[in-house]
């Protein structure tokens, strides 16, 4: 049995749920859109390197234009758009609500592959499915923000949170069609960082922004020590880990293994950082855990 996607697509998961916490911590420093401008660039010097050494080249400059359009649109859709939405979701709504708008990635990338690619699912598939996304939507309701956590649950936030569920699935979806064959995930991972990296940055120098980053940045170091971190976990590791899941499974599996972070984080934040955890959460994690079973055993 073949599970090279379901374990690449689990390994994400942890990935992004360590990346989570870290990024929140430097975005309480430098506001989280500047985190996100500087993690894609510490993240592109981390695969050019990676790229030098495995392949002898910086960026895939050998592949054909087909792969670098596709992965390029997935970049821009998926990390530069599909996170700016995310970011600002959790500004008008919260993490908790946001974070569960983000689940609907699986429903999006299930109908999008199926229409595109003619990807079915079986019952037993479609089962874990919902069990995995039942799960995570109880641990993430039963979350309590604290008390400064903004509030509001306004239309726009949600509207904000669904086109980040959109954008991620789009960009899965674009970036299957991108490294059909046997293409590396490091150098779609590397396509996919550079778009991304480019497009945010002209859009940040558009508002003005730019020269913001980089003063925020120099006044804050600790802030890119934790960046510096989160990049090579998150953007470096759990990016190419989600590319290799959907290059190997089929796009609503690999995307809903994605989305367990809130469930992952979850006893971190009880053993860790010692916060309280109520039955719902557990309860939740266990509805999860036995929704990704059931996608392993499909």
């Amino acid at each position: 049995m073949n599970l090279v996607g379901e374990i690449a697509g689990l390994a994400t998961s942890f990935f992004f749920a360590i990346t989570a916490i870290i990024f929140s911590k430097a975005s309480q420093m430098i506001g989280s859109q500047v985190t996100n401008r500087v993690r894609l660039v510490l993240a592109l010097v981390y695969l050019i390197i990676l790229n030098l050494v495995l392949f002898g080249e910086p960026l895939p400059f050998s592949a054909d234009s087909s792969r670098w359009f596709w992965l390029g649109l997935s970049g821009v859709i998926g990390l530069a758009l599909g996170d700016a939405f995310l970011f600002q979701s959790y500004v008008s709504v919260g993490a908790r609500l946001g974070s569960l708008l983000l689940a609907l990635a699986p429903i999006f990338g299930s109908m999008i592959a199926w229409i595109f690619f003619g990807e079915t699912l079986s019952l037993p598939q479609i089962a874990g499915i919902v069990l995995a996304l039942a799960g995570i939507g109880w641990v993430v309701t039963s979350h309590e923000e604290p008390a400064d956590t903004p509030h509001g649950h306004t239309r726009r936030g949600v509207f904000f949170g669904v086109m980040a569920g959109l954008g991620q699935a789009v960009g899965l979806v674009l970036s299957k069609q991108g490294m059909t064959g046997n293409f590396s995930p490091f150098q779609a991972n590397a396509i996919r960082m550079s778009a991304a990296a480019v497009f945010i940055w002209l859009w940040a120098a558009a508002e003005g922004q730019a020269g913001a980053t980089l003063q925020a940045i120099r006044g804050q170091p600790k802030a890119l020590q934790l960046i510096a971190i989160g990049a090579v976990v998150g953007p470096l590791l759990g990016v190419s880990a989600s590319l290799l899941a959907v290059q190997h499974a089929e796009i609503g599996v690999a995307s809903t293994l994605m989305a367990l972070p809130p469930v992952i984080v979850l006893p971190i934040s009880y053993f860790v950082f010692k916060e309280k955890v109520g039955w719902q959460g557990v309860a939740g994690t266990v509805l999860a855990i036995l929704g990704v079973a059931v996608l392993f055993l499909a």
